[in-house]
């Protein structure tokens, strides 16, 4: 059976207070931070460089994962490992030689994931699986937090959880989904495959706190687990 983990992205954070807030993430009993970095190219936003995210790095000792949602992912990679990011994940539509930036991440010492925009079949990944742990998939399209949960992914997270089967790697490869992921949708997209969760909006609006708001969450995915 999968583990479970949360990994939170900060875009819904106050940027004035990230080291707080990420250490408030630690506390609520997250198990990762994912910085959703945007170069204004490749998706229509800009959020955080290297130099914010290393500014944070002393504030928290959970795995820093950053998204690479830019066009040149192999320029920027170092930058991001140097500021702190334990793992990159890069997507399959940005990269001209995949293979080649995946082998990059690596030789810098990171762990390397690729990801998956909505409409990218996840045959874009069938020759790479043996170089990563995880695959991302999005479950919106990516460069804005708070969009609505695309339902239609969940048959493309079970093809994936097939195909890594089938290559004999489903102890070693993870499923991560973006975007509309709360206590409304975390079961579906849990018994689809998936068992990284990255959540914003859920966890941040919570009246009840962050700490609620993981439980939720984690509850929620866990039952889905057993179902």
């Amino acid at each position: 059976m999968p583990r479970i983990e949360i990994a939170p992205s900060v875009l819904p954070a106050d940027f004035a207070r990230l080291g707080e807030e990420v250490a408030a993430l630690e506390a609520a009993g997250v198990d990762r931070i994912h910085w959703d970095v945007m170069d204004g190219q490749f998706v229509p936003n800009l959020t955080f460089g290297p130099a914010v995210i290393a500014a944070a790095r002393a504030h928290t000792t959970l795995p820093f994962e950053a998204h690479l949602m830019v066009l040149t992912p192999d320029n920027m990679a170092a930058q991001y490992i140097e500021a702190g990011c334990q793992r990159l994940t890069v997507h399959a539509e940005a990269c001209t030689h995949l293979h080649r930036t995946l082998g990059l991440i690596e030789s810098l010492g990171a762990k390397a994931s690729v990801s998956l925009n909505p409409a990218t079949p996840v045959s874009a990944v069938a020759h790479v699986l043996e170089l990563v742990d995880m695959v991302l998939i999005m479950t919106v399209n990516p460069g804005f937090g708070g969009q609505r949960y695309i339902t239609a992914m969940e048959p493309k997270i079970r093809e994936l959880r097939a195909m890594i089967a089938a290559q004999g790697l489903t102890d070693r490869v993870d499923i991560e989904v973006d975007g509309g992921i709360g206590p409304t949708t975390v079961a579906a997209a849990v018994g689809a495959g998936a068992n990284i969760l990255v959540a914003g909006s859920a966890l941040f609006r919570d009246p009840e706190g962050l700490a609620h708001a993981v439980a939720e969450l984690r509850a929620g995915a866990e039952a889905a687990l057993t179902l």
